[in-house]
């Protein structure tokens, strides 16, 4: 039985990096890389990225940051903004990796982490604009920045950045957040330079709301072509990766494939359609380690079956399936365990 695939198409994603960048331009793209970049392959993703002069890239973590870092050399910025451990910290600072701060405990740890190895510790001082996923409350935020312009002052760390995360539950709310998000940037420049990376927005806000954009956008699924749950296509991205998997047998005129629920697919996707060498079929059933998709006319063993993609032959998407079970395009792509062989097309 021969492992299912998931392909990754290299060009494809050049294209969207292309497409993002010229609708959130001036801000510049920083590309996310968590889980694996959103199961991709990270050290796929950054090679194709760097090779297209992408700068930024947003690993989340720091153990994601140090294998950016090893992709990517000398060159580009790397940005983990998970809370990390000391380990973690010391791992990140040896490897030039910029660090998102959004508590004083863990920007004390960092300073003294920084002071003890002799070195700058460039970080992005996060502020709570109202999603309460980690940041500085407004209200601590003034004497923060107080204690970041002394540790820049004793060069143990340097503001490069200033973020926040956006809720996307409504347009008035955003709206809030960002004016919170620029009085913290104020406050920031009354006792020094203005950060170099001011990042609010994430994909949808990036693409959807320009006036929202920093000088630096953070955007993952869209890089890779997943677009957001029940929201419209988007102009020039299309799907990156498709998972395939092969005809193992054929039981009473339908097509059993060698790819189950013990390889990340959800039982509940049944009913959904699936591409065939003779176009959209039904998916009927999900086992362990196969599956049963509606037959076709002149189907044999060893035959591909798309279980999702761009839609070339007939098959959903990563995303039109998330919606199926109310979830997100990248919750597919995520959870497809390490027996799926990743392979990358030029």
């Amino acid at each position: 039985m021969s492992r299912p695939e998931l392909r990754v198409d290299t060009e494809r994603f050049r294209s969207n990096i292309r497409a993002v960048r010229d609708r959130i331009a001036p801000s510049a793209l920083m590309i996310v890389l968590k889980d694996d970049a959103y199961g991709h392959g990270l050290r796929w993703a950054v090679e194709a990225a760097r090779g297209m002069g992408v700068d930024w890239y947003g690993a989340y973590d720091v153990r994601s940051g140090v294998e950016a870092r090893r992709v990517l050399g000398d060159a580009g910025r790397i940005f983990a903004w998970a809370t990390s451990t000391d380990d973690e910290v010391d791992e990140a600072l040896r490897a030039r990796i910029d660090l998102g701060v959004g508590s004083a405990e863990y920007l004390s740890r960092i300073t003294a982490l920084a002071a003890r190895r002799g070195v700058r510790a460039r970080i992005h001082l996060k502020i709570d604009t109202g999603l309460h996923r980690n940041g500085l409350l407004p209200a601590e935020w003034e004497r923060t920045i107080a204690e970041v312009r002394a540790g820049e002052a004793a060069e143990h760390l340097e503001l490069v950045g200033i973020w926040s995360h956006l809720a996307e539950a409504s347009d008035d709310e955003d709206d809030e957040a960002q004016t919170l998000f620029l009085d913290a940037v104020r406050v920031a420049e009354q006792s020094g330079a203005t950060p170099e990376a001011l990042h609010l927005t994430a994909s949808a806000a990036s693409w959807w709301r320009p006036e929202l954009r920093g000088s630096v956008s953070r955007i993952g699924a869209f890089c890779y072509g997943v677009r957001s749950a029940d929201g419209p296509d988007l102009a020039g991205v299309a799907p990156v990766a498709e998972l395939t998997a092969t005809v193992v047998d054929i039981v009473d005129g339908d097509a059993v494939v060698g790819i189950g629920a013990f390889d990340g697919i959800p039982s509940t996707l049944a009913g959904a359609r699936v591409g065939t060498p003779a176009g959209a079929r039904e998916l009927l059933r999900i086992d362990a380690a196969t599956s049963v998709v509606e037959g076709w006319p002149g189907m044999r063993i060893g035959d591909s079956v798309w279980m999702f993609g761009a839609g070339d032959h007939g098959e959903s998407s990563a995303t039109t399936l998330a919606e199926r079970i109310d979830t997100v395009g990248e919750e597919i792509l995520t959870r497809l365990t390490a027996r799926i062989r990743r392979v990358s097309t030029p």
